[in-house]
């Protein structure tokens, strides 16, 4: 089971990085325009995206070997002092969780009674960052990290 939700792990961050691109470039190409249900939609399946990745992520931090047995076995500063495992159960944890929170604060901005501009400029402002932090917390083939590990771009094919 936990292989099966590592790959869909893998493929669901293909749907929320274009579901976030697709969000950051609507509101940047309509930031003078109404605010249409359109805008609305994309940030909420962005939302939801983030949501299930969370739940799936936590799964596998807490049932799999890179996170929390990690800890509980090493002590959290064996794990400090290996970069694969410091990458695992901190900073890709630390740092897609911060992104979810950026995404959920964004959409908070969906739902006031505020002008659409501004609610155009905070789609752009939170989830841009959140874009920018999932980018960087993403065990990617062409890190370190994602050698050691053997990643791949497309798990499972």
């Amino acid at each position: 089971m936990y292989n099966g939700m590592l790959h869909l792990h893998s493929f669901l961050r293909w749907i929320i990085l274009i579901l976030l691109v697709l969000a950051v470039f609507k509101n940047l190409i309509d930031r003078y325009k109404p605010f249409t249900a359109g805008h609305k939609k994309v940030a909420l399946f962005t939302l939801i995206c983030a949501d299930l990745l969370l739940l799936i992520g936590l799964y596998q931090w807490v049932a799999g070997d890179w996170g929390l047995k990690h800890i509980q076995n090493e002590g959290m500063s064996g794990v400090m002092k290996n970069p694969v495992w410091r990458f695992f159960a901190i900073e890709h944890f630390a740092g897609m969780l911060i992104a979810i929170i950026l995404i959920h604060v964004g959409y908070t901005y969906v739902k006031k009674n505020i002008q659409d501009t501004v609610k155009h400029k905070r789609i752009l402002l939170y989830y841009g960052l959140a874009l920018l932090i999932i980018l960087i917390s993403i065990p990617w083939p062409f890190r370190e990290v994602g050698q050691i590990t053997s990643r791949t771009w497309f798990p499972g094919m």
